[in-house]
């Protein structure tokens, strides 16, 4: 391999993308964005620490600084093997598009992990066993790749996401790291988006969330 052809094509592409350099776009179905527990409620106010209101919203661009981990998803062609005259080819017959997870680290207030606890139990109500309308617990989800100047150069939407697997947190006495949890989430179908249309894809989703 020429080294220095190797150089020349990776400036004209504007370098290396690194794995670092990403963007989540992500807001919970509304009964979702709001942080409203009863207990916490009491417990701030007893304590003379008084309610931040900021505290009782779930913003996005909180969750999305507090993912440490995602994926932009792949595709498999599905196919069934076909023989003609003495050759078995596989001829196919649609696509598989598999679920994506995303990680979170948790803050003390485990606001984050409340979140998805609320957003998985507005798929099912796990107390009176009842299903939810699909339109009332899916959100669209923007995963972008992002280079060194923070500009978006590629991203894929996630229609109509909704969290399958809401991951357990591991605890040791013997450990040092921060506390975090992993997202299953599966979707109707992904569109990939250039630099351009991605960008508009966050715009509009942050209007959505402001309207």
């Amino acid at each position: 391999m020429n080294v220095d052809k190797l150089k020349s094509t990776i400036a004209k592409r504007g370098g290396i993308a690194k794995a670092n350099r990403y963007k989540v776009i992500l807001t919970p179905p509304q009964q979702s964005l709001f942080n409203i527990d009863p207990q916490a409620i009491f417990t701030s106010l007893i304590s003379g620490e008084g309610i931040n209101a900021g505290s009782l919203i779930n913003n996005p661009r909180d969750v999305a600084m507090l993912c440490t981990a995602a994926q932009i998803p792949g595709r498999e062609i599905a196919t069934n093997e076909v023989t003609l005259q003495k050759q078995t080819v596989k001829m196919p017959y649609g696509f598989i598009d598999p679920d994506v997870e995303l990680t979170f680290m948790c803050t003390n207030d485990m606001y984050i992990k409340k979140m998805f606890d609320d957003w998985s139990n507005s798929v099912i109500d796990t107390k009176n066993y009842i299903l939810n309308y699909k339109s009332d617990f899916t959100s669209d989800i923007i995963i972008q790749q992002l280079n060194m100047d923070d500009k978006v150069t590629y991203g894929a939407k996630l229609i109509n996401a909704f969290p399958v697997n809401v991951g357990a947190i591991d605890y040791s006495y013997d450990s040092e790291e921060v506390a975090s949890f992993t997202v299953s989430f599966t979707y109707d179908r992904y569109e990939l988006e250039g630099g351009i249309g991605s960008f508009l894809s966050g715009v509009s989703e942050a209007l959505g969330v402001l309207g």
